[in-house]
């Protein structure tokens, strides 16, 4: 499974394995019924502890991400569309907070606000 863990940043490496698989279930990556590394295979990818895949696993189905059945393993949770909508929106708030902010702290209106992500926008698009 490809996910990238950086000892250099602050986010803990259970996070890191989390925020990964939440990004690859969102955005269709991985699909409901798809079954996941065991936390063994898992860990020896990535070289990490067992304790720690084990948290991350812990994690994702405590927020209803993924379903684990003893002796088969784990798998990507049924997902309910609006849930996904919903918990997209929410990230998108944060981010948007956080560059309001930034915009207030350079002193940037509200009109180059609008601007600026009217560009980002459509670049996409491209």
């Amino acid at each position: 499974m490809d996910l990238f863990l950086s000892n250099a940043g602050t986010q803990p490496i259970y996070e890191q394995i989390v925020q990964q698989l939440k990004g690859k279930i969102l955005s269709g990556e991985l699909r409901q019924g798809d079954a996941l590394p065991s936390m063994r295979v898992l860990a020896k990818e990535l070289r990490v502890s067992v304790i720690t895949t084990k948290r991350a696993y812990e994690e994702l189905e405590r927020e209803g991400f993924i379903v684990s059945m003893t002796g088969k393993g784990s798998f990507v949770a049924g997902a309910n569309a609006e849930w996904a909508r919903e918990e997209h929106l929410r990230q998108m708030e944060e981010h948007l907070r956080q560059a309001v902010g930034l915009s207030r702290a350079c002193g940037m209106s509200l009109e180059e606000l609008t601007q600026l992500l009217g560009m980002l926008f459509k670049e996409e698009d491209v």
